[in-house]
């Protein structure tokens, strides 16, 4: 009698496929963080708290001082019409960042223009992108990243032109359309604390060298104040100094701390030999790189700037504005970048800079 057939029968396992070239490349691969909640609005409450809890020391020291002993209107007046400008502005600004969108790639709306569902076939052939080259689609959206387009993990989303993702203002990513809102935002809260520190230097100074002229509690108040905004000026102003020089050489948080986002712009690279130490992807993966090439790349990180097109024209860019009272939005509320933030002009000397680094890729290489 022939042998019965064993109810179920078992193939060889199958192997998992190496993962894909773009999974390698992409550095935004951790785990997208929950929903938002409402307590992620906390640091954003403490942000506007920040700014008005000094406001009732502030009139404290206006009226006991500048009224009540030097009897100086015009300087009360001033100070109050300096102070309460910045200090709107810099609400004003804060608030465009809260509702205003940083900018998302058309595809990760899920609607284009006519209200109608992108599919996936439209996405692809959108930009002509390939889904397995590096930076050129995420793969948590599953849409076109045009250059310069990061996936946010606490917002679960890509963003024009990202810069960081700020937990103090309203819990959402600095990018394209909110960047110079930030920029205004920074400028008016240091000047808002230089302006108080140096008025308020002055009349504890003035309360050293008078002690019988003000009573016993005003110089508390002037002495927190100017300590308070010394202290915001030490803090503020260097992360203001910072984003002025990464305007002024157009680059982003991101481009600026992650030197190995080259290797996605480099171009192929010169033939290799199948006998070399560290044979290398085309273009190259970042653990693939040696202690050498690693120092070559950080090296070049230095002075490829790929969208620095001289500091007129990058801040331009970021400043830039239509109409002939576009200026009136900027200085207000700060406002977003030109163009449609998917696509940049590009410094022509970058090209150049990135075959030389891709040939001493090789080289190093066959040194080493």
């Amino acid at each position: 009698m022939p042998r019965d057939r064993p109810l179920l029968e078992f193939g060889p396992v199958p192997t998992l496929p190496p993962p894909s070239y773009a999974a390698a490349h992409d550095d935004e691969e951790e785990k997208d963080a929950p929903p938002r909640r409402w307590f992620h609005y906390f640091p954003t409450c403490f942000t506007v708290l920040f700014i008005l809890a000094p406001h009732p020391s502030w009139m404290i020291v206006l009226t006991k001082y500048h009224l009540g002993i030097l009897h100086d209107r015009q300087s009360f007046a001033q100070h109050v019409f300096v102070t309460y400008t910045l200090t709107a502005l810099a609400l004003a600004s804060l608030f465009t960042i809260i509702v205003t969108d940083p900018g998302r790639p058309p595809a990760n709306r899920g609607r284009n223009d006519d209200n109608e569902e992108l599919d996936f076939t439209q996405a692809l052939l959108a930009d002509d992108l390939d889904i397995s080259s590096p930076g050129k689609w995420c793969r948590k959206c599953w849409a076109p990243k045009p250059e310069r387009t990061h996936h946010c993990s606490h917002c679960g989303r890509c963003v024009f032109k990202m810069d960081h993702h700020c937990m103090w203002l309203g819990y959402k990513c600095l990018g394209h359309r909110t960047y110079t809102s930030f920029l205004h935002f920074l400028l008016c809260v240091t000047l808002l604390a230089v302006y108080i520190a140096c008025v308020c230097v002055t009349a504890v100074y003035y309360a050293f060298t008078n002690p019988l002229t003000i009573d016993e509690h005003t110089p508390l108040h002037e002495m927190s104040l100017s300590l308070g905004g010394i202290i915001l000026t030490m803090v503020i102003g260097p992360f203001l100094i910072y984003h002025i020089y990464l305007t002024s050489t157009n680059q982003t948080t991101l481009e600026n701390l992650s030197p190995f986002l080259l290797l996605r712009q480099l171009p192929p690279l010169p033939p290799q030999h199948q006998s070399e130490r560290h044979r290398l992807s085309d273009p190259p993966l970042e653990h693939e790189l040696s202690f050498n090439q690693r120092r070559l790349v950080r090296d070049a990180h230095g002075y490829v700037r790929l969208y620095d097109i001289g500091w007129r024209k990058n801040w331009s860019q970021v400043l830039g504005y239509e109409g002939p009272f576009g200026w009136v939005h900027r200085v207000l509320v700060g406002g977003g970048g030109t163009g449609d933030g998917m696509t940049f002009p590009r410094n022509p000397q970058a090209d150049e800079l990135l075959v030389r680094l891709a040939a001493e890729l090789v080289d190093a290489d066959k040194i080493s």
